[in-house]
């Protein structure tokens, strides 16, 4: 994390916005409320940097501070900003019935994600079922290429071969494909419309993904289904793809996008 924040520190117009950013998301990750120095450590700011950043969160009341055990966390401040948006997020407005359904339809975690170019997912809604439930959380990020939903943006986005693979030999996988074979998937995600992982990215985990467009172009958001894949397959893989993709396309029609052929 602290060589990911010097790289976005390095670029950016604006240094300290970027620290406060990486400050709000450490702390949202983690489980209990951390002190200035684990905070320092984890993103590699001086003390007296990472604590000026801190106390202009706790004025802003972004941040919480507690005097008894020096440690800091988030404060509801965030709920504002995060309500603000979902407010103005058809799609998040939209999705959570459409996941809810397939969550509980076929025993699968789904989740609604927005895509960002080529630099992340952010998950904007989540459904879980007695079935299976990946924890994954309203909020969490991925790089944008991985899994199921990296083959469908690198499918439908129209982006350089060599801007994919700098970024594909960056990513983790427990059992990575070569680049060449997931060129090979990616055309066959613009052949069907679906992204698919079968156990790349959690060893012996389906994941699923059918882009969704607010207009023309590249996709703006997708729907993500994960299975343990041999049940997945017990209980009839070409039934959830074609759930996956038909509530993708209801959504694209409702946000007003354009669904692009496939096949080609």
């Amino acid at each position: 994390m602290a060589e990911q924040l010097a790289k976005t520190i390095k670029n950016s117009k604006a240094p300290a916005i970027a620290r406060a950013a990486a400050v709000l998301r450490l702390l949202g990750k983690s489980e209990a409320p951390l002190p200035l120095q684990a905070i320092a450590r984890e993103l590699g700011l001086v003390p007296s940097t990472c604590l000026y950043v801190l106390r202009a969160l706790v004025d802003e009341e972004l941040v919480s501070f507690d005097a008894d055990t020096k440690r800091y966390a988030l404060e509801a401040g965030v709920l504002t900003l995060a309500r603000q948006w979902l407010r103005r997020s058809r799609f998040a407005d939209l999705v959570q019935p459409a996941i809810d359904r397939l969550a509980q339809g076929f025993g699968v975690t789904v989740l609604g994600v927005q895509i960002i170019g080529l630099d992340r997912i952010i998950t904007v809604a989540a459904a879980h079922s007695a079935g299976f439930q990946l924890n994954v959380q309203v909020g969490s990020r991925f790089p944008a290429l991985i899994s199921a939903t990296g083959r469908a943006i690198a499918a439908f986005g129209d982006y350089p071969e060599e801007e994919l693979k700098a970024r594909f030999d960056k990513l983790r996988w427990e059992e990575p494909p070569s680049f060449d074979e997931w060129k090979r998937q990616v055309a066959e995600s613009r052949r069907s419309g679906l992204g698919v992982d079968d156990g790349n990215y959690i060893s012996g985990v389906t994941v699923l993904a059918a882009p969704v467009w607010k207009g023309r172009g590249r996709p703006s958001h997708a729907l993500v289904a994960i299975g343990i894949g041999s049940a997945l397959k017990r209980g009839g893989l070409p039934e959830i793809e074609g759930a996956l993709l038909a509530a993708a396309r209801t959504l694209t029609l409702q946000l007003g996008g354009e669904v692009p052929a496939v096949g080609g």
